[in-house]
């Protein structure tokens, strides 16, 4: 805000007094849109790890059940051919007089002896598949049961990935709205030149232990340093970074806010003095969170991206500069990676 002019007479109090008195600058909506926008992207990110949290654990679910239905199939098998097996002792019973009691086989028999013997290795044979039939049933019915649970938690899995997807779309549908209404505030304080000042947001915590960092996190590289193209008048400055509108921007070491300004082919911009004497230039902005002067840390906010000035698309341009002025700049990703940044 600029103070009102105070004539050389007037009391330096009433100065103090017609300063307090100024209407202060409109903050508009950029501030809340600018807010909408760092929330939505928190909210669609822990919608997005949700899931695919989700799908992971499904996945895990799926082949455990998968490895159970393997081994029930075995299981059966192996039942089928035990009943295969008592069917065969039973027709064999049968033959040799199962029909008949078994103290009128002694009597009929040739050697008695001969016949206990057989017919006590019969009742173990017996015993034997009893018992293998008794085990291979209560296995069944466990895989069974792990079968039903296994095919419960799918479904479970299944509508519960359905509604994080219903989640994350909403999210992102209002995720979009909010982040054109920021850049339509945008556009209307570059249309004016004139920026409303810092909007304050609130920021994770800053990297520890390092002196530079990326200005943004996630990204995609488009234009490089010292591309020609239709685009610009001569070469590519500084090295863009295709992100959303919204996305925060962080400086990406230790300095101090040289600049802000809206206005130009840069649309909204910031220029950060770092300690040694480089610059760096963050532009294409949709929101600014710094004012001019300020002190600033590595990862610190300084801005959100987006696609103002001369501009074909949200995207951050960035460089790094030997002064604050444009044509000093040197091949920022080279300069990153000298200072242990790799892009």
């Amino acid at each position: 805000m600029r103070l009102p002019h105070c004539h050389a007479v007037l009391a330096p109090v009433l100065c103090v007094l017609l300063a307090l008195l100024a209407p202060p600058a409109r903050a508009s909506d950029g501030p809340s849109a600018s807010g909408e926008v760092a929330r939505l992207y928190e909210e669609a990110a822990a919608a997005t790890q949700k899931y695919e949290d989700g799908k992971k654990a499904a996945a895990r679910e799926r082949t455990r059940a998968g490895r159970l239905e393997g081994l029930l199939t075995r299981q059966r098998s192996e039942l089928a051919l035990l009943h295969a097996d008592l069917g065969r002792i039973a027709r064999s019973q049968y033959r040799t007089g199962g029909g008949i009691p078994y103290t009128a086989q002694l009597l009929m028999a040739d050697d008695p002896d001969q016949l206990m013997r057989g017919q006590r290795a019969a009742w173990q044979a017996d015993l034997a598949v009893d018992n293998a039939i008794s085990k291979t049933r209560r296995a069944t019915d466990r895989l069974e049961r792990d079968e039903r649970t296994a095919r419960s938690a799918w479904q479970a899995f299944d509508r519960r990935q359905s509604q994080l997807a219903s989640l994350r779309t909403g999210i992102e549908r209002k995720l979009e709205d909010a982040q054109w209404k920021l850049q339509g505030d945008a556009d209307g304080q570059v249309t004016a030149g004139q920026c409303r000042g810092a909007v304050r947001l609130d920021q994770p915590a800053l990297p520890t232990g390092k002196d530079w960092v990326k200005p943004v996190r996630t990204y995609q590289l488009s234009a490089g340093f010292g591309g020609s193209g239709e685009r610009w008048s001569s070469r590519h400055t500084g090295q863009d970074f295709a992100v959303d509108i919204g996305t925060p921007v962080r400086s990406i070491g230790a300095g101090r806010i040289e600049r802000v300004s809206c206005g130009g082919s840069f649309g909204m911009e910031v220029v950060v003095r770092h300690d040694g004497g480089y610059y760096s230039q963050y532009a294409h902005l949709a929101a600014v969170t710094v004012d001019q002067g300020e002190r600033v840390q590595p990862g610190q906010w300084v801005g959100q991206s987006g696609t103002t000035g001369n501009s074909t698309g949200p995207h951050l341009h960035f460089e790094v500069r030997l002064t604050p002025q444009l044509g000093s700049g040197v091949d920022p990703r080279r300069w990153l990676e000298e200072h242990g940044v790799k892009l």
